[in-house]
């Protein structure tokens, strides 16, 4: 397969894309765009129903996400809408702030959209994606379950027709199981249905859309069988029309600018998170290049365009960015194909949704919380891989349930900075024995048959020598050498060492007077030339000597060993 040129690097992506267009792609990229819409349509009413906007306002993010995204972005795959997660953050800011009525909700979450799309601007201008990895995949996993626990806590109430209480999901599922003697039994069977319709699809046939299916059915019931009449509660009123331009109440956001820059900042990592990810992996398939500072961007204007037009936040759909590319999907012509049916959606199809139970919307709602944010095989991957993750992810789980789900991102960062400290400041240094018959020298502990020699100690620093890890090495050193009165040499493998600070080349030079003063000779190895120039202005090359220096192991091991022959000759 040929590799596809990269596209000079531009702010309006989509220019480069048409100016190469083929004929041949428009079709493939029109059905990739209709067959994503109709998988979005219904999932997008979910979204809107967690985040407790107007329905329309969950199509109106999907229409600007899908069309602004298609021209700044740089992925030909990718189609961007709202997702379970980051309405669940949104839904969270408006409980926290204890904002009510729709049309104050609905301007608050378009308010912390537009906020996030700043925010992402920022971080283009100033080209700091890189903080989006501050939130670690345990720590998303795990809030990103507790979230989806809260949802569906939260969705329960509509199943049943009652109604509950309380200040946290605990609280409020305690609440739920005291109403169920107040039942409605239609909204029962409704719902029990629609669940099952919905998952029963996602296994029997996962290819067929669920969302779509129950959606429709659920109108027709509602049509056939008067269940408004029944007293079973339907959405209501969803207008006809296109969205208007307005920017959200300024005065209302200032009130509670805490909130707001609260969840900006998690809008924002964990949405670019996702949108970088997928973003790799289909240009790695489809061999062309992205450009991850025009992907803030283009998030950037996806945001910004939903909150002025009334949305809520946008990011990644792997699940529909994954049908784009299977339906065919060449350019971002498919997503400009999207936004636009969503649009001729709202203009024709919207007063159809009015009808809708609310029973199928929350079942629709759990199903897409339950597959899209409780992974149970990552929670396992975690388990199975690195218990200090899992319990990590179990933590910022738990946080996320009792506190909400904006103290879960607060919990969640503040887990992966500390995990990040610990890791930075605890760095590996394990003791090294040479393989028997060989000049291999590997880890004691994984080789525990390996030779240790008795006058020299080899020990290896895998981390870079800086302000955090500089007593540690010392403190190291300092160990090894009262652990064995009779030690010679200490040979310290400096392979794992990429750079050197100041505070680190002191910390070398005091390790070099430690062991002098023990009367331990240091000797370097594979001292890279980077680390090497640090250590050379800060005096520690002079200090420790030249001839202390080894390009590996065996050398220095067997030059301390020769040095430490002679001095027992008496030649020394």
């Amino acid at each position: 397969m040929a590799r596809t040129r990269a596209a000079r690097p531009t702010w309006v992506p989509i220019v480069g894309q048409l100016r190469s267009y083929r004929r041949d792609w428009l079709r493939a990229d029109v059905i990739a765009g209709v067959t994503v819409a109709a998988l979005i349509v219904p999932k997008n009413l979910g979204y809107a129903g967690i985040a407790g906007v107007p329905l329309q306002n969950g199509l109106y993010a999907a229409a600007a996400g899908a069309i602004l995204y298609a021209i700044f972005g740089t992925s030909r795959q990718i189609s961007m809408g709202p997702s379970s997660g980051l309405a669940a953050v949104a839904a969270s800011a408006v409980l926290a702030a204890g904002i009510t009525g729709e049309q104050d909700v609905a301007s608050f979450v378009a308010g912390i959209t537009l906020g996030s799309g700043i925010l992402f601007l920022l971080l283009a201008v100033f080209r700091m994606g890189w903080i989006s990895q501050f939130l670690s995949r345990a720590v998303v996993t795990g809030f990103l379950f507790g979230a989806a626990i809260d949802v569906v806590i939260g969705e329960l109430p509509k199943l049943t027709g009652t109604e509950t209480t309380g200040a946290n999901p605990i609280q409020e599922l305690w609440s739920w199981f005291g109403t169920l003697r107040d039942v409605h039994g239609t909204t029962v069977l409704v719902g029990v249905i629609s669940l099952v319709v919905v998952f029963g699809l996602r296994v029997i046939a996962p290819r067929v859309p669920g969302a779509l299916v129950l959606v429709v059915g659920g109108l027709l019931a509602s049509a056939l069988l008067d269940l408004g009449a029944k007293g079973v509660a339907v959405v209501g009123d969803v207008p006809r029309g296109l969205p208007a331009l307005e920017v959200p109440d300024l005065q209302q956001l200032w009130d509670h600018a805490g909130t707001v820059a609260l969840a900006a900042v998690a809008l924002v990592m964990i949405g670019f998170s996702q949108t970088a990810g997928d973003a790799r992996t289909f240009a790695a398939k489809h061999r062309y290049q992205i450009d991850i500072n025009q992907e803030s961007v283009a998030q950037s204007m996806a945001n910004i365009g939903s909150g002025l037009f009334q949305g809520m936040p946008v990011s990644t759909s792997l699940s529909a960015s994954s049908l784009n590319d299977r339906s065919g999907a060449k350019t971002g012509v498919a997503s400009l194909t999207s936004g636009v049916t969503v649009l001729l959606t709202l203009l024709v199809l919207a007063p159809l949704f009015s009808d809708l139970p609310k029973a199928v919307l929350a079942a629709l709602i759990i199903e897409a919380v339950v597959s899209g944010m409780m992974d149970v095989p990552e929670m396992r991957r975690l388990f199975r891989v690195k218990k200090a993750d899992f319990w990590i992810a179990i933590t910022a789980l738990l946080g996320t349930v009792v506190f909400g789900v904006l103290a879960g991102v607060i919990i969640g960062i503040a887990l992966s900075l500390i995990w990040l400290v610990a890791v930075a400041t605890h760095p590996e240094m394990p003791t090294l024995g040479r393989e028997r018959g060989t000049q291999v020298f590997r880890e004691v502990d994984a080789h525990p048959g390996d030779e240790v020699l008795p006058d020299v100690a080899v020990v290896r620093f895998d981390a870079g020598l800086f302000f955090a890890t500089a007593d540690a090495l010392q403190d190291r050193v300092r160990e090894v050498i009262q652990a064995n009165p009779q030690l010679a040499g200490i040979v310290l493998d400096c392979g794992g060492i990429n750079f050197v600070d100041s505070q680190g080349a002191a910390g070398m030079a005091d390790v070099v007077s430690l062991a002098r003063d023990a009367g331990v000779q240091l000797r370097l190895t594979r001292l890279k030339p980077g680390p090497r120039a640090v250590l050379e202005r800060e005096g520690v090359i002079q200090l420790i000597g030249a001839d202390h220096i080894h390009g590996n192991i065996h050398r220095a091991v067997a030059a301390e060993r020769n040095e430490a022959g002679r001095g027992r000759d008496g030649s020394r």
